[in-house]
């Protein structure tokens, strides 16, 4: 048997898997939980010391942005500016202002820690030429930088770059900012204070970030301000702030490859952030000798679950294989076997004890089977002798009894032949009478649609009769329209003929009053009259005639229509007339024919009276067969039943002599 279907080596392995598996859940769980509160706490904590160095720094620019709000404070330096503006700068007048307004400049400079350069700027953008300048002498007004300082006009401006004109090599930042002197709301001039980036080291350089961290100052646009490393200045920060992140004071995060801890403070003077970075892997250092704490105390767990685990196993699994051992012998046949253990209170007690008991009861139950089998034995062998003869009889009864079944179900299927087809021809039969029925009422409707076309035809014929006798009626009257268009046109040429008359009759009444002299003048007017109403009158007569002969024109053409529409209504009316004898004889033949399917109606109905009663005769026919052929088919069935009982019985008789010779021969193998 493999060592691992052991049962104490299974108790074994859940024991120390158990055990094991407890204590590094527990030593992972109380690991990650400190790892995680120590870095809590170490990030709190490097983020007040960032936030502490912030403010820090925001008192250094602000010492910066004094320094200006010095200069403008001061009364020599707004008259040394204002003198320089006014004199010629060819003069030697302006050579010594410019002097003492160099050395005013420097003395302040000189004054305060960490400036390198100090540039002052005329409203325009030039450059005053003084000895504090890092940058050429030229003006600016186009560079970014000098716009940002004139919109913020007065405040100050940190540029968070070295500028490319400057010609030192030593990395500087700048603050600018727009000068106003007091009692001058405008603008006299722009300042350029260049600081030196070693002031962030001496502000700095007691901050640690452990051991590899390091701080950096990042503008906005997360570029490097100030680094340790001068390389980095003005490169993109590898740490990078989001938009969301410099909306907030301060605040701290994991980077994106989880392997810094970044802590971060904006300052209010500059708007630019003081960044600190340390490695996680520093962070979580301490909590390592927890990790290594937890494995050597897994170690002795495992060594101590091991020991115990042998232990139970021995305890629990001696017993078990000697048990085991007794129990194969058992099987064996050995029934005189029993267990020897210690009397004790436990479970392996316990069972050694119910095994003896039951190797008692099994030896009781050998001896009495084997009794009962050698009496199971000799009844077998009467039994069988008993069955064999009833199964010879069932076999003459179910012979006889199968004949006569097959005699009544052939009586049984030619009845249910003979059913079928009564019903059948009684299904036809019906299908008959309803097709009737259907024909009948189609021909009902048929003939009642034929009256109906009759009644129509008398309607159309009437309608048809009228239509032609006002057709024959329009055609007399459009001929006496006709006749008296022509009769118009003769008045008209009659009226035409006065008209020509009337012309000429004011014609000569013209020349008889111009013969007249004056004394015919007023008849010459009325000759006038006389004749433009001729005119009048020829004209309206023209127009009379052309209307007539178009009307004539019309009149023709509505009579040629007629004409030839007259013979058409003529035709109409026949075939309407032909149409109304067409109706008249299908209805006649509709009367026939439904009077031809009420006899088969009725014909068909007495056919189906007598194929019920039929039906009725074939239904009690295959009811008896049926009946009969049951009867008999259950006759047949016991008696089969009564045969295969024999046949089993039989069967049985032999099996249970089997049975008992066999359960003999295997009570002979145990030894009681």
């Amino acid at each position: 048997m493999s060592l691992f279907k052991s049962v104490g080596m299974r108790l074994c392995i859940i024991f120390v898997t158990s055990i094991l598996a407890f204590v590094l859940v527990m030593g992972i769980t109380s690991y990650e939980i400190s790892r995680s509160m120590l870095q809590k706490k170490v990030t709190e904590a490097s983020k007040e010391t960032i936030i502490q160095s912030d403010e820090k720094l925001n008192y250094f620019y602000q010492t910066y942005e004094k320094f200006t709000e010095q200069l403008m404070a001061d009364a020599d330096f707004a008259v040394l500016l204002a003198n320089l503006d006014k004199l010629d700068k060819t003069s030697y007048e302006y050579s010594t202002t410019l002097k003492d307004f160099d050395k005013l400049v420097t003395k302040y400079m000189y004054a305060t820690e960490g400036i390198q350069g100090t540039e002052i700027f005329t409203p325009k953008g030039d450059t005053i030429p003084l000895t504090t300048n890092l940058i050429p002498e030229q003006n600016y007004a186009n560079k970014d930088w000098y716009k940002a300082m004139i919109a913020k006009d007065g405040d100050p401006v940190w540029l968070d770059s070295k500028l490319a004109e400057n010609r030192i090599l030593t990395p500087i930042i700048s603050v600018g900012r727009v000068l106003h002197t007091r009692g001058n709301a405008k603008g006299v001039a722009a300042i350029l204070v260049d600081i030196d980036l070693k002031m962030y080291n001496k502000q700095l350089e007691k901050i640690k970030m452990g051991d590899t961290g390091f701080i950096h100052i990042l503008s906005p646009a997360n570029k490097i301000i100030y680094s340790k490393n001068v390389n980095e200045l003005g490169k993109p920060s590898p740490i990078t702030l989001s938009p969301e992140q410099m909306k907030q004071p301060n605040g701290s995060f994991i980077s994106a490859d989880g392997k810094q801890a970044v802590v971060y403070s904006k300052t209010e003077a500059t708007g630019w952030f003081t960044v600190g970075t340390m490695p996680v892997s520093e962070l979580t250092a301490a909590s390592a000798q927890i990790f290594k704490v937890m494995l050597i105390v897994a170690g002795c767990a495992l060594i101590l679950a091991i020991v115990i685990g042998l232990f139970v196993a021995r305890m629990i699994g001696s017993p078990l294989v000697k048990l085991r051992n007794l129990m194969q012998e058992g099987a064996n046949g050995n029934l005189k076997i029993r267990a020897k253990y210690r009397r004790s209170g436990d479970e392996i007690g316990q069972l050694g004890d119910s095994f003896n008991e039951m190797m008692k009861q099994i030896t009781s139950l050998v001896v009495q089977t084997n009794n009962s089998a050698q009496e199971v034995l000799d009844t077998a062998s009467e039994l069988s002798v008993a069955s064999k003869g009833t199964a010879t009889a069932a076999k003459e009864i179910a012979v006889a009894t199968i004949e006569i079944s097959g005699g009544a179900g052939a009586l049984a299927v030619d009845a249910e032949r003979g059913n079928e087809l009564t019903q059948s021809i009684g299904t036809q039969i019906s299908n008959v009478i309803h097709a009737n029925l259907e024909m009948g009422k189609v021909s009902t409707a048929v003939q009642g649609s034929s009256e109906q076309g009759t009644v129509y035809m008398k309607e159309l014929i009437t309608k048809t009769n009228t239509t032609e006798e006002m057709t024959r009626s329009m055609v007399d009257k459009v001929d006496k329209l006709k006749e008296s268009t022509s009769s118009i046109r003769k008045i008209l040429e009659i009226l035409n003929n006065i008209t020509k008359q009337t012309n000429i009759l004011s014609l000569n009444a013209t020349i008889e009053a111009a013969r007249a002299g004056a004394a015919g003048k007023g008849f010459m007017v009325v000759a006038n009259e006389i004749r433009k109403l001729a005119d009048q009158s020829r004209q309206s007569i023209e127009v009379v005639g052309q209307i007539t002969v178009t009307i004539q024109q019309e009149i023709d053409d509505t009579v040629s229509i007629l004409s030839t529409a007259y013979p058409l209504f003529q035709q109409q009316i026949q075939s309407v007339k032909e149409a109304d004898l067409i109706f008249k004889q299908v209805t006649d033949h509709m009367s026939g024919f439904i009077n031809q399917l009420i006899s088969v109606s009725t014909s068909v109905n007495e056919l189906e009276q007598s194929q019920m009663v039929l039906s009725d005769a074939m239904t009690n026919v295959s009811a008896v067969s049926q009946e009969s052929l049951a009867t008999s088919e259950q006759v047949a069935s016991l008696s089969t039943e009564q045969l295969s009982i024999s046949d089993g019985l039989v069967k049985l008789s032999d099996k249970l002599e089997r049975l008992s010779n066999e359960l003999r021969d295997s009570l002979s193998k145990f030894s009681v």
